[in-house]
């Protein structure tokens, strides 16, 4: 997967997002801002995209998505649950239509919270829609990770925005 493949998927989302009018915010975690990029890629994106953040501590997660704190206590990283609570903060803090998250291990190694490497939930939250997904690459290798993890979001947002 390479970064024009990920441009060229969230060209596509882009432009649904662009044809309908609506926003987007994004909260990148072991994508490291792939999600972003992909999207960002596009000529124009301004017309939907309206920010993002990196999180990849507890202190920058609460700078990113201006939660309060303890409101996300009993959620765990990797997880489809924690993927939706960002995707909706980052969509609340943005005043965007729609929020894309990802949160997951690249690796290599395992994760301080125990998440094996090559494990991924990304999450999309939008008017009355919610979805996510897991991804399992089985791999350590981290940027063939971030890039597949990145995929699973765009596309995740692509087909959830092509089903409405």
């Amino acid at each position: 997967m390479t970064i024009e493949e990920l441009a060229a998927i969230g060209a596509e989302a882009g432009a649904l997002l662009k044809a309908r009018g609506e926003t987007l915010a994004v909260v990148d975690g072991a994508t490291g801002g792939l999600m972003s990029a992909g999207l960002l890629a596009m000529p124009g994106a301004s017309a939907f995209f309206l920010g993002s953040g990196v999180v990849y501590t507890l202190k920058g997660r609460r700078i990113v998505l201006g939660h309060e704190p303890g409101s996300l206590r009993g959620l765990t990283s990797a997880t489809e649950s924690y993927a939706l609570a960002q995707a909706d903060l980052i969509r609340k803090r943005y005043g965007a239509d729609w929020g894309l998250a990802e949160t997951g291990a690249a690796g290599p190694g395992t994760h301080p919270l125990g998440v094996p490497s090559g494990t991924s939930a990304v999450a999309v939250v939008g008017p009355g829609v919610s979805a996510s997904a897991m991804v399992s690459t089985g791999s350590e290798e981290r940027l063939a990770n971030m890039t597949a993890f990145a995929r699973a979001g765009l596309m995740l947002l692509h087909d959830t925005l092509a089903a409405r």
